[in-house]
């Protein structure tokens, strides 16, 4: 018994990174705040961040399409994460791909802490590209989730965000107004 329970402690301190990934409209921000009040009740201490720009639903929550929301902490740069990540037990990252590739390191580091870092963003950009740091996250990570939408189109399972809006720029904060998620034979037929 004894041998048990000092087995489940060092369980709980083992830092991990787990990635939630796919194009817009999949429910990864869903799957993101699900986790993270699953945490909460399991009376684990949690902090969620996200960046500056992303203002689409909120500025201080992080907000799934489907309106439910979870509070946030809105950052500049990955490297404030380990300023302000004291007294947790799960650091909860959203919309990563908008963050810079020093996010790697930063979640690399919090695992090696200890602390178990759950990241939610977009795969690839409406190009079909990898986007930001999700790769390098993707290729670290303990475990990875590829969340998929339905593509409007055909009702396939979405492949990537096509953008409805002729904008070449990589970042442009939208909704349904400028992005469908596609499957990949409507993404190749386009």
């Amino acid at each position: 018994m004894i041998f048990f329970e000092s087995h489940i402690h060092s369980n709980h301190n083992r830092g991990s990174i787990e990635v939630i990934c796919g194009s817009m409209f999949s429910g990864k921000t869903e799957e993101l705040i699900r986790r993270l009040k699953r945490a909460k009740i399991a009376k684990q201490r949690v902090e969620i961040f996200k960046p500056l720009i992303d203002t689409r639903y909120s500025e201080s929550k992080v907000v799934s399409h489907d309106n439910n929301a979870i509070p946030s902490t809105p950052i500049g740069s990955p490297q404030n994460i380990l300023l302000m990540a004291e007294d947790v037990d799960v650091i909860g990252i959203d919309e990563a791909q908008f963050f810079d590739e020093t996010l790697v390191e930063v979640c690399t580091t919090l695992a090696k802490r200890g602390y178990r870092v759950i990241i939610a963003g977009l795969d690839m950009d409406f190009r079909g590209q990898p986007f930001g740091a999700m790769p390098a996250l993707m290729a670290i990570a303990d475990d990875v989730t590829k969340e998929h939408a339905i593509c409007v189109r055909c009702g396939a399972p979405a492949y990537v965000s096509h953008r409805l809006v002729n904008e070449g720029k990589q970042v442009l904060l939208g909704e349904k107004d400028a992005y469908e998620p596609i499957c990949r034979c409507c993404f190749n037929n386009l």
